[in-house]
């Protein structure tokens, strides 16, 4: 079963759609399908000009304190700038109403 979100990613070469072009042009239908959901605790961000790009993996030492900390990369997402925006302001949006319910994280 679809999905409806009203954010829609940009394509190589185009701007990516405004929230507000989204809602005058429709919706965006995501198809689950293919989805596949792994748990990851750790995430590391680096950019150059053209691309964000973002690792998630796994950390397993459960034990700090013996040796070096070793983490398992399981993906690698790689954004244009203006995906990596959304991405943020959409994060931004979640943690504030995340700890409007439950607290501030610190």
């Amino acid at each position: 079963m679809a999905q409806q979100k009203d954010m829609a990613s940009g394509t190589a070469g185009e701007a990516p759609l405004k929230a507000a072009e989204v809602q005058q042009q429709g919706r965006v239908q995501l198809n689950p399908a293919n989805v596949k959901s792994t748990y990851c605790n750790v995430c590391n961000a680096t950019s150059t000009r053209e691309e964000v790009i973002l690792n998630f993996g796994i950390n397993q030492n459960w034990d700090r304190g013996a040796g070096p900390l070793e983490v398992s990369l399981e993906h690698r997402i790689i954004l244009s700038p203006f995906a990596a925006k959304r991405l943020s302001e959409l994060l931004a949006k979640l943690m504030a109403e995340y700890e409007a319910r439950h607290g501030e994280l610190k």
